[in-house]
């Protein structure tokens, strides 16, 4: 794309896109102009995009596949190159709603258990017991643990929005422990090979899966499972749905709401109408 490539670079960081969504984008771009091999995004439309797009159906690209090129192209085009026009009219791809699978406490306490080594551990304690995102987790500062209010400063979260969620008790006395064992070196409080970046996710989700593992755990379970978990069990002993809202950092209710759906403690104090049948509440039935 040569010039155009780096014009929507450009776009992107001006717009403070997070650096995983500017690479993505600029994958897709890429992508769509080399399936137009020899002709500049520039002079092409709505066929062509159609065009592309058709093809990576045809190739059985998943739907967030398909959500993510698209979202790439409406980027390129209303914004990089003014033609909004272009994929107005393009339907955003149907996706399959999932309920993702909830971990009980159980669960929980037998994983963190079996996490190793104890940096490890900590991290993953950290993400369920604050209900941060895996990125949230390992990239915490040893200034955003706030014991004197048992908060945790959560910083450039999701759309680079900050945000304060709880600091329980339990994962204060690990990150204590973890501190005295290995005095990490500022600013990180999870230092990866070199004090100067954080641990990686993908070395935590390694960590994790042993331990799943060696628990053997046949949910499917992930970093951000316990950020779920989090939520559910949250919701379950009867947290306000607004709080829970705003300790995960979510913009809107209605993400929020999803919990209401997997949270099995709510279902099974649901009484059946065939359980009132012949009852004196079974006579509100008419």
């Amino acid at each position: 794309m040569g010039e155009l490539y780096n014009r929507m670079a450009g776009d992107l960081k001006l717009k403070n896109y997070a650096p995983g969504t500017q690479k993505a984008y600029l994958t897709c771009a890429t992508r769509y102009a080399r399936f137009h091999v020899g002709r500049s995004p520039s002079v092409l439309g709505e066929r062509e995009v159609r065009d592309f797009l058709l093809d990576l159906a045809l190739k059985q690209a998943t739907p967030a596949v398909m959500k993510m090129h698209l979202a790439g192209l409406r980027f390129l085009y209303s914004t990089t190159l003014r033609r909004p026009e272009v994929v107005v009219g393009i339907p955003w791809p149907k996706t399959r709603r999932t309920l993702p699978d909830i971990l009980s406490g159980i669960e929980v306490d037998q994983l963190l258990s079996a996490m190793e080594p104890l940096k490890h551990r900590a991290v993953v304690m950290t993400a369920y017991g604050a209900g941060l995102r895996i990125s949230e987790a390992c990239s915490l500062g040893t200034l955003d643990i706030d014991s004197k209010r048992m908060l945790i400063h959560v910083r450039d979260g999701k759309r680079g929005r900050d945000r304060y969620t709880v600091l329980p008790v339990r994962l204060l006395q690990l990150l204590r422990e973890y501190f005295r064992q290995t005095r990490p070196a500022r600013p990180y409080l999870f230092p990866g090979q070199t004090a100067q970046r954080p641990i990686r996710p993908s070395t935590v989700r390694d960590a994790l899966a042993k331990a799943i593992a060696k628990v053997g755990l046949k949910k499917r379970v992930t970093p951000h499972t316990l950020r779920h978990a989090f939520a559910t069990h949250l919701l379950e002993t009867g947290t306000d749905i607004r709080v829970i809202q705003a300790l995960l950092g979510h913009a809107s209710l209605q993400s929020t709401t999803r919990y209401t759906q997997v949270s099995t403690a709510h279902v099974g104090r649901v009484t059946s109408p065939l359980d009132v049948l012949g009852t004196p509440k079974g006579q509100l039935l008419r």
